[in-house]
């Protein structure tokens, strides 16, 4: 969710599932005798009658499961390999301040590849949600502050949001250090409505929001270290954890 006007950081949290993979197929073993009856008859020798069924063999259910064990650490590979290719990509924009509109489209199309292996399809019940992350990319103008003069811009944004509580924080460093606060009304399993209720001026001063302050968020890709997130106004925002522990004020 793009913050709006009235806010110093935009709420930046704002599905895709693993493809059914083919079961293998495989012929049946031969026919193995399992156990043998006689049957006896007044006028002929005793005969052999022989029930068979086929040989249930284990290597049926190890062929299946190497098969979806290597899917699932080819995702986690894949995973983790997107996630470096995406922080490759952003580590020389300045959050996204130095973003040509090329940059911007190669970013995004590592975050959609991202968003499709996300491993929490109900990030709202997750706890890896709770904590204080920092933001590192964003293509919301507003929050970059590229109007601005270069010393006049936050240097660091943070984002809190604590999933028990539905209350969520934004907050920026030096040289204004301005603070938001917000409710938070899941809409989905990863979609919620936010309503902005108090601004922090300087971190001291609180103002109360007007009650046209408010958005969306979606969060689109979620694990213990990086948040990847969309607004109701289509800008992208990702972010790292730096304290799980954190509170949000209530």
């Amino acid at each position: 969710m793009a913050l709006s006007s009235y806010s110093p950081l935009a709420l930046t949290t704002a599905q895709s599932s693993l493809s059914s993979a083919p079961r293998p197929h495989h012929s049946h073993p031969p026919l193995t005798p399992l156990t043998h009856f006689p049957f006896f008859s007044t006028d002929k020798p005793p005969t052999a009658v022989t029930f068979q069924t086929p040989l249930i063999s284990d290597q049926n259910w190890r062929v299946s499961v190497s098969f979806f064990s290597s899917l699932l650490t080819k995702k986690g590979k894949d995973t983790t390999a997107l996630k470096e290719e995406l922080l490759e990509a952003i580590a020389p924009l300045d959050r996204g301040a130095e973003a040509t509109p090329d940059d911007q489209q190669r970013v995004d199309q590592i975050a959609r590849k991202l968003e499709a292996a996300n491993p929490i399809r109900e990030p709202l019940k997750s706890d890896l949600l709770n904590g204080k992350w920092e933001l590192i990319y964003t293509t919301s103008r507003s929050i970059l502050q590229t109007e601005r003069p270069k010393f006049l811009r936050s240097v660091t944004n943070y984002q809190a949001i604590n999933v028990d509580t539905l209350r969520a924080q934004n907050m920026e460093s030096w040289p204004f250090f301005n603070q938001v606060t917000a409710d938070l009304t899941p809409l989905n399993a990863r979609k919620v409505a936010v309503k902005f209720d108090y601004f922090k001026i300087a971190g001291l001063i609180p103002i109360k929001a007007p009650g046209r302050a408010r958005g969306e968020l979606e969060i689109t890709y979620l694990d213990e270290e990086l948040r990847v997130s969309r607004g109701d106004k289509g800008n992208l925002f990702v972010l790292k954890m730096i304290d799980p522990s954190y509170r949000v004020p209530v």
